[in-house]
C-alpha cells in the first residue's frame, strides 16, 4: 500500500507555513538553540544546508573536560549536553597542553579534555533537538529573510516560512547577520583561516595537544597536533593574512610545518592524509550588536569564542542555549529579544573581551620569533594557562606591555 499524503510527511519533510522559531544551522550554536527552544514549548523549525549534518568538519574537536569548562566559564550556565557526551562521540583523552615557543622551548601545563568526532557530536545535538520537539530540515539552504519571512530552498524544494523569531548560528559568514546588518568582518586581521589534515600513521605524545609558534610556520597564529586515538592525529595550522609572506598560502605554511619544523615533522615520516579540513575562525571578538528587530545570532556568527585558542564550541553552546530559552520566552509573551544581548554577555562576555585584548598583546610579539621566545621564557605555566584560556594575570600583563613598547 502506498502512503497516504499524511504519511508522506513523515518521508518527505514538508515544513508549516510558520514556527514560532527557525534556527539557520544546525551545528553546536543552533543545534542547542533547538533543543532548549523546543523544551521550553515553543515550535522550532531547525534548518541546515548541509545533507549530512557534520559533514564536511570544518573545524577540530578539542574540547576540554566539564570542570575545565567550569573554570573557564564561571559565569556560564553550561548545557547538559557539555557534560553528557556519548563516548561514540569521542575519539580519545588528552591531559596536557604543550606550547612550542619559536626557538623550540616546550612549556606545558594540565588539561583534561576529549576529542570529539565532530560529525558524530554535531549529529548527536541535531537528534537531542529533534527528541525535544523540534522539525529538523537537511539540505536546505535560507537564502534571505525578509521580515518575519525565511525564504529556503534545498532538497525538499523551495519554501517561505514565517517565523515569530529567527536564530542566525549560521557560521563566521552569517546570512542571518548580515541581513540584521550586525557584522562587518572586513578586517582580515580579525579572523583566521584555518587548514587542517587528518593523518593515519604517525608516531605522536597521545596525551598532548602541541601549539607551535613562529611566522615561519604559522603567522599571526599558531600550528597544533591533536591526537585522535592510535595511530592517528590531526595537524593543522591558524593564520592571519595581513601577517604572512606574500605569495605564500595557508597549505604551503602547513606543509612547511608538516614537513620541515625540526619538532614535528620527524612525527609524520609515512604519515597518510585522510580527510582535509578548512574554515574561518572569527578571532575579531563579538560585534556590539547580536540582535536587531526578530533575528538574533549566537556561535560563529556572532563571535562567540576565545580567541587566544580559537575554541569555540562550548561558547557556542552556552551562546546557543541563552538564544532558545530567550526566544522562547519572547514567544511566550514573558520578555523582549533584547534580553539575549544582556544575558549572554553576562554569562561570557568577560571572557571573550578579556580573550581579543590578550591576543592583541600577542600580535606584536608574534612578528618577532625571538620576542615571542623571551616572552614565553618569562610565562610560567600557570600564567600560560591563563593565557590560554583568555584571562590576563597583571604580572604578564606587565610584561607584554614592556615588550611591545621595546619593539617600538
Amino acid at each position: 500500500m502506498y502512503p497516504t499524503i499524511k504519511d508522506k510527511r513523515q518521508i518527505i519533510m514538508t515544513p508549516e507555513e510558520s514556527y514560532d522559531i527557525i534556527v539557520i544551522g544546525a551545528g553546536p550554536a543552533g543545534s542547542t538553540a533547538a533543543l532548549y527552544a523546543a523544551d521550553l514549548g515553543a515550535s522550532v523549525l531547525l534548518i541546515d544546508k548541509k545533507k549530512d549534518i557534520g559533514t564536511p568538519i570544518q573545524c577540530g574537536g578539542f574540547l576540554p573536560c566539564y570542570e575545565e569548562l567550569e573554570e573557564l566559564l564561571p559565569g556560564a550556565q553550561l548545557p547538559s549536553t557539555l557534560e553528557d557526551i556519548p563516548s561514540s562521540c569521542i575519539y580519545t583523552s588528552t591531559r596536557i597542553h604543550r606550547f612550542i615557543a619559536p626557538n623550540l622551548d616546550p612549556k606545558e601545563f594540565e588539561v583534561p579534555a576529549n576529542v570529539l568526532d565532530r560529525s558524530r557530536f554535531d549529529k548527536h545535538l541535531a537528534r537531542k533537538a529533534a527528541g525535544a520537539g523540534a522539525e529538523l530540515m537537511i539540505g536546505t539552504r535560507a537564502d534571505s529573510i525578509e521580515g518575519d519571512v525565511v525564504s529556503v530552498r534545498g532538497v525538499h524544494g523551495e519554501f517561505n516560512i514565517k517565523a515569530k523569531v529567527i536564530i542566525g548560528a549560521d557560521g563566521p559568514t552569517s546570512m542571518a547577520a548580515k541581513t540584521a546588518g550586525l557584522i562587518d568582518r572586513s578586517d582580515d586581521m580579525g579572523k583566521a583561516v584555518a587548514l587542517e589534515y587528518e593523518l593515519a600513521g604517525v608516531d605522536i605524545d597521545r596525551e598532548a595537544v602541541e601549539m607551535f609558534f613562529g611566522r615561519d610556520y604559522a603567522p599571526g597564529g599558531y600550528a597544533w597536533i591533536i591526537s585522535q586515538g592510535g595511530d592517528t592525529a590531526n595537524i593543522g595550522v591558524g593564520i592571519r593574512q595581513p601577517l604572512c609572506e606574500k605569495g605564500v598560502s595557508t597549505q604551503d605554511y602547513l606543509h612547511r610545518f608538516m614537513y620541515e619544523h625540526p619538532r614535528a615533522a620527524p612525527m609524520f615520516k609515512g604519515a597518510r592524509i585522510t580527510a582535509i579540513i578548512s574554515g574561518i575562525v572569527p578571532v575579531g571578538g563579538a560585534p556590539p550588536e547580536t540582535v536587531k528587530g526578530n533575528i538574533v545570532i549566537c556561535g560563529d556568527a556572532a563571535g562567540q569564542l576565545i580567541a587566544t585558542n580559537g575554541g569555540g564550541i562550548p561558547t557556542a553552546m552556552v551562546g546557543g542555549k541563552v538564544a532558545g530559552e530567550t526566544a522562547a520566552e519572547v514567544v511566550s509573551g514573558k520578555c523582549k529579544l533584547s534580553e539575549y544581548e544582556n544575558r549572554w554577555r553576562a554569562q561570557i562576555g568577560l571572557e571573550i573581551k578579556t580573550s581579543v585584548y590578550v591576543k592583541k598583546l600577542m600580535d606584536g610579539l608574534m612578528r618577532s620569533d625571538p620576542m615571542m621566545s623571551t616572552a614565553m621564557k618569562m610565562i610560567n605555566p600557570e600564567q600560560m594557562k591563563a593565557l590560554q584560556r583568555g584571562r590576563l594575570p597583571d604580572p604578564v600583563k606587565k610584561m607584554l606591555k614592556s615588550l611591545n613598547a621595546g619593539l617600538g
